[in-house]
């Protein structure tokens, strides 16, 4: 299914089934070794808690989280944003967390990106450096797993034709496939070669309403930063009705670049390469009881 539609997209598209290969390795050096075991998905609070106007008091835990979704010690990745509360500013939150176990503490790989208040950059740090904790604020979407090596789908794509970007592109396959049946999706890619459009939300949160995605992307910073980036993707088919964030990708890197993916922005070079797997369970956490749909891009 993946291979077909992203021939649509790409110059070209291979898909296939592989061992995943040992994620503590480089370029990804996480603390787990693979994305496998009991594989789930959790959209945690939503875009309504940062605007309009943001409600600082969501205040959320990774290691609680793991609870929540019935897998403590789970291996979570994926995007969301950090706690103001412990950064004394809002910033890009990349999770990268073996949560705590009975047997072991938590090991926190995570970054964060945020707005160089030195020169308007980005500043992408390691959480572990300046934190201890595993907090993160308002909104995350995040797949969980056991952290086991095991089988993948590796999707190697190259040359971009079409106007998707590869998440996207990804998602909006599946969905064409399977209809009204909801299937998600989590794991990392590399962007190898080219270059990407990357947000990275400002240090203060807006004091006026941001009502349209127009002011949203006004309020934004963007960027554009180079390969090698290494992203977080976590992807839902379609929304069975429980409001989710059908798509959402964050990425870090080791030169010093991370924040929100949005697209490549040199299609003729771009090459991607990924490991995902589908997920079994998908958990809704903290619904906004007031939604809209501005800033979901």
């Amino acid at each position: 299914v993946l291979q077909k539609g992203l021939k649509e997209n790409f110059a070209d598209a291979q898909v296939s089934v592989v061992d995943c290969p040992d994620l503590t390795q480089e370029p990804f050096n996480f603390p787990a070794k693979g994305i496998c075991g009991k594989p789930r998905i959790a959209d945690v609070g939503g875009v309504p808690y940062l605007i309009p106007l943001v409600q600082k008091e969501k205040v959320y835990d990774l290691n609680t989280v793991a609870k929540d979704i019935e897998l403590p010690g789970a291996f979570i990745l994926g995007a969301g944003a950090a706690s103001s509360r412990i950064l004394g500013v809002n910033a890009e939150l990349i999770p990268i967390v073996q949560t705590k176990s009975e047997k072991k503490p938590a090991v926190n790989g995570s970054y964060i990106a945020q707005i160089n208040p030195a020169d308007k950059g980005c500043l992408l740090e390691k959480y572990s450096s300046k934190y201890t904790d595993c907090e993160f604020g308002l909104l995350a979407n995040l797949y969980a797993c056991e952290g086991q090596p095991g089988k993948v789908i590796e999707v190697k794509a190259n040359g971009r034709t079409g106007e998707l970007n590869f998440v996207s592109c990804l998602r909006q396959i599946l969905e064409k496939h399977y209809g009204e049946k909801p299937v998600g999706m989590g794991g990392t890619f590399i962007i190898q070669k080219g270059k990407a459009k990357i947000h990275i939300m400002p240090p203060e949160f807006s004091a006026c309403p941001l009502n349209t995605d127009e002011d949203v992307n006004n309020w934004l910073k963007f960027f554009e930063m180079k390969a090698p980036l290494i992203c977080q993707p976590v992807i839902v088919s379609r929304d069975p009705g429980f409001d989710l964030r059908v798509e959402h990708t964050h990425c870090f890197s080791h030169h010093g670049e991370g924040g929100h993916y949005h697209q490549d922005t040199s299609p003729d070079s771009v090459r991607y390469l990924g490991y995902f797997l589908p997920a079994e369970l998908l958990f809704r956490i903290d619904r906004p009881q007031e939604t809209h749909l501005v800033g979901r891009d």
